[in-house]
């Protein structure tokens, strides 16, 4: 489907999918091979997603070069660097308008992020509620620091907070539905397909 000039582009937050480095709550249950297997699958199942939605694509990537994550990753994708520091440090250098996502998302659909691109143009802000309180999805039209930082990331606490201080500052974010990502065992438990 062909998006307009203006469409923001999706931004996959990516890990290179090496043992040992990848869902390591996983490798409990997996070991650590199975685990990036794994991790692997999502983010191939990720970037279908993204291609299918026809929004323009960019990795931001760590723990292997960008030029390796074009080669096996296939041309046409933009590739770039994390950077340093936490999440939010990295978060914040994402230029707008954009929708970020990870890459471990095994209900994710072209459909959610064409809703997405759809409510961030009508929105400030869009955003995407993870099943264990974080979420899977920040949609920006503008640059939003003050949503990174100081965040206590990896806890119960960050959806709610990041509508907090949206709140605070008068954006009322287009919300999409809640899904939830894979990081243990247990959450596999519905998508056998990703399994080792």
């Amino acid at each position: 489907m062909p998006q307009a000039a203006n469409s923001p582009r999706i931004v996959i937050f990516a890990r290179w999918p090496q043992p040992g480095m990848v869902k390591t709550r996983l490798a409990r249950a997996y070991g650590e091979q199975g685990a990036a297997r794994i991790y692997r699958r999502l983010l191939d199942h990720t970037l279908a997603a993204v291609r299918d939605s026809g929004l323009p694509v960019e990795l931001r990537v760590t723990g292997a070069s960008c030029e390796r994550f074009e080669e096996e990753f296939g041309p046409g994708i933009s590739v770039h660097d994390q950077g340093p520091g936490d999440l939010g440090e990295r978060l914040a250098r994402v230029e707008p308008p954009a929708l970020v996502i990870g890459s471990d998302l095994p209900a994710l659909s072209a459909s959610l992020l064409r809703e997405a691109a759809a409510l961030l143009a009508s929105h400030e802000a869009v955003i995407g509620p993870a099943r264990d309180g974080g979420y899977w999805l920040i949609g920006l039209r503008k640059p939003s620091p003050w949503l990174f930082t100081g965040m206590p990331w990896s806890t119960p606490a960050v959806h709610s907070e990041t509508l907090a201080r949206m709140e605070a500052r008068g954006v009322t974010p287009g919300l999409l539905p809640e899904l939830a990502d894979i990081d243990e065992p247990g959450d596999l438990a519905g998508w056998p397909e990703f399994a080792p």
